[in-house]
């Protein structure tokens, strides 16, 4: 059941609506590399625009700390926003004050205005309640649309939800229902896949899943800390063999929780991290000293493509092998597609994001294949580690 209202439960008409976006895109000579998230901010702002509505938007950018930083100023943004919106996006330097409150007053509806980075403010990252105040002054109806930032308790993505009517816009609706459906509801089995480098990173992470899934698929450079703590030789492999009892606890708690743990039996060794490295696929049990673990084998491959098979839900987060270099992306590559096939099929539901998945999954060519891709990080992951995010909390209809 749905716990916080969306747009269709609102009416903007002649309104002012703020709105909060992450548009903290990456910049280079003033000019936006990216425009991901600008391009999922498009359908919320449009929507308002054709509804009638003043649209202001709020977000931050960097790291300023509460001063002005000319270079983190959020203008060079207003131009793309405006060629991807297809309409013209007024840019305001200021967001609380007189000029602020001038720019607002002359928005006629229909209109965008862009306020000035938010983290200009110490208020924002504190969570000011006054600073709250002077935003929610500047508006009538409050809009989250900046899952990414969610899990952030600052003033305009939390304290100001409390201070006007509020709802989570278009890619806020959507990333919360693909997350409630692939782990709060799941149809089953679900297989989850966590890769990346260490696990001293995503320890609450592969706590909560082994709760939650069915199965566990543990790749990458945290997969060797886990073989090495059941006696598995791993070279010179990427290893935290300090967690050795950690890696052992989380594998008792996923036993006792009846959840499947695969870890590779078969892996892809080489003797040097670099492109083109003459590399052998062999058993774990056939580890070479001097060789370091940098993929999944195929024989791995194969296991995994048989509970992906039978699977209805996958959630993803993390590469399973060195991705960034060839041949070592080809475990990620294989598995990806076979996940974004079934799930053209209509086999599956996959929900990815967090860390380097997007770039893993862009590399493998099936990021738009999948049921819903996050680009939130940090967000992404405190979701899937069973945290409470502040700015969704904030939008919840019985707060």
């Amino acid at each position: 059941m749905r716990r916080f209202q969306t747009l269709d439960d609102l009416d903007v008409a002649g309104k002012r609506v703020l709105v909060r976006l992450d548009l903290n895109v990456p910049l280079k000579d003033g000019r936006v590399t990216d425009t991901t998230r600008i391009d999922r901010a498009i359908p919320t702002i449009a929507e308002l625009c054709d509804k009638g509505a003043k649209v202001i938007l709020l977000s931050h950018f960097g790291r300023p700390k509460g001063e002005i930083v000319a270079e983190m100023s959020l203008a060079p943004v207003a131009e793309p926003l405006a060629a991807a919106l297809g309409r013209p996006v007024i840019f305001c330097h200021a967001c609380i004050g007189q000029v602020a409150d001038g720019a607002v007053a002359s928005l006629e509806p229909g209109e965008v205005l862009l306020l000035e980075n938010t983290r200009f403010h110490p208020g924002e990252e504190t969570n000011d309640p006054d600073f709250a105040a002077h935003l929610a002054d500047l508006g009538d109806i409050y809009v989250n649309d900046a899952f990414s930032a969610a899990h952030r308790a600052h003033a305009s993505t939390e304290a100001v939800a409390h201070l006007l009517p509020s709802a989570a816009g278009r890619n806020m609706e959507a990333e919360l229902t693909a997350l409630s459906q692939a782990l709060s509801a799941p149809e089953r089995p679900l297989v989850a896949i966590v890769g990346g480098a260490k696990i001293s990173s995503k320890l609450d992470l592969l706590g909560n899943l082994v709760e939650k899934a069915d199965c566990l698929v543990i790749g990458g450079g945290m997969a060797n800390t886990f073989l090495a703590a059941q006696g598995k030789a791993v070279g010179k492999s990427l290893c935290e063999h300090e967690l050795g009892d950690t890696a052992r606890e989380i594998l008792a708690k996923a036993e006792k929780a009846g959840c499947e743990v695969l870890l590779p039996a078969h892996v892809v060794v080489a003797n040097e991290f670099a492109a083109g490295a003459e590399a052998h696929s062999l058993p774990i049990d056939e580890m070479p000293e001097e060789g370091m673990i940098l993929d999944i084998g195929a024989a791995s491959l194969a296991v995994l493509s048989e509970r992906f098979e039978t699977a209805k839900t996958v959630v993803w987060n993390g590469p399973l092998g060195a991705f960034e270099i060839t041949p070592f992306d080809n475990g990620t590559n294989v598995a990806a597609r076979k996940v974004a096939a079934l799930t053209k099929a209509g086999r599956l539901l996959s929900v990815a994001g967090g860390g380097d998945t997007v770039a893993a999954l862009n590399n493998a060519g099936v990021a738009g294949d999948f049921s819903y891709v996050s680009t939130a990080g940090g967000a992404f992951l405190e979701w899937l580690e069973g945290k409470q995010l502040p700015g969704v909390k904030a939008l919840e209809m019985d707060r």
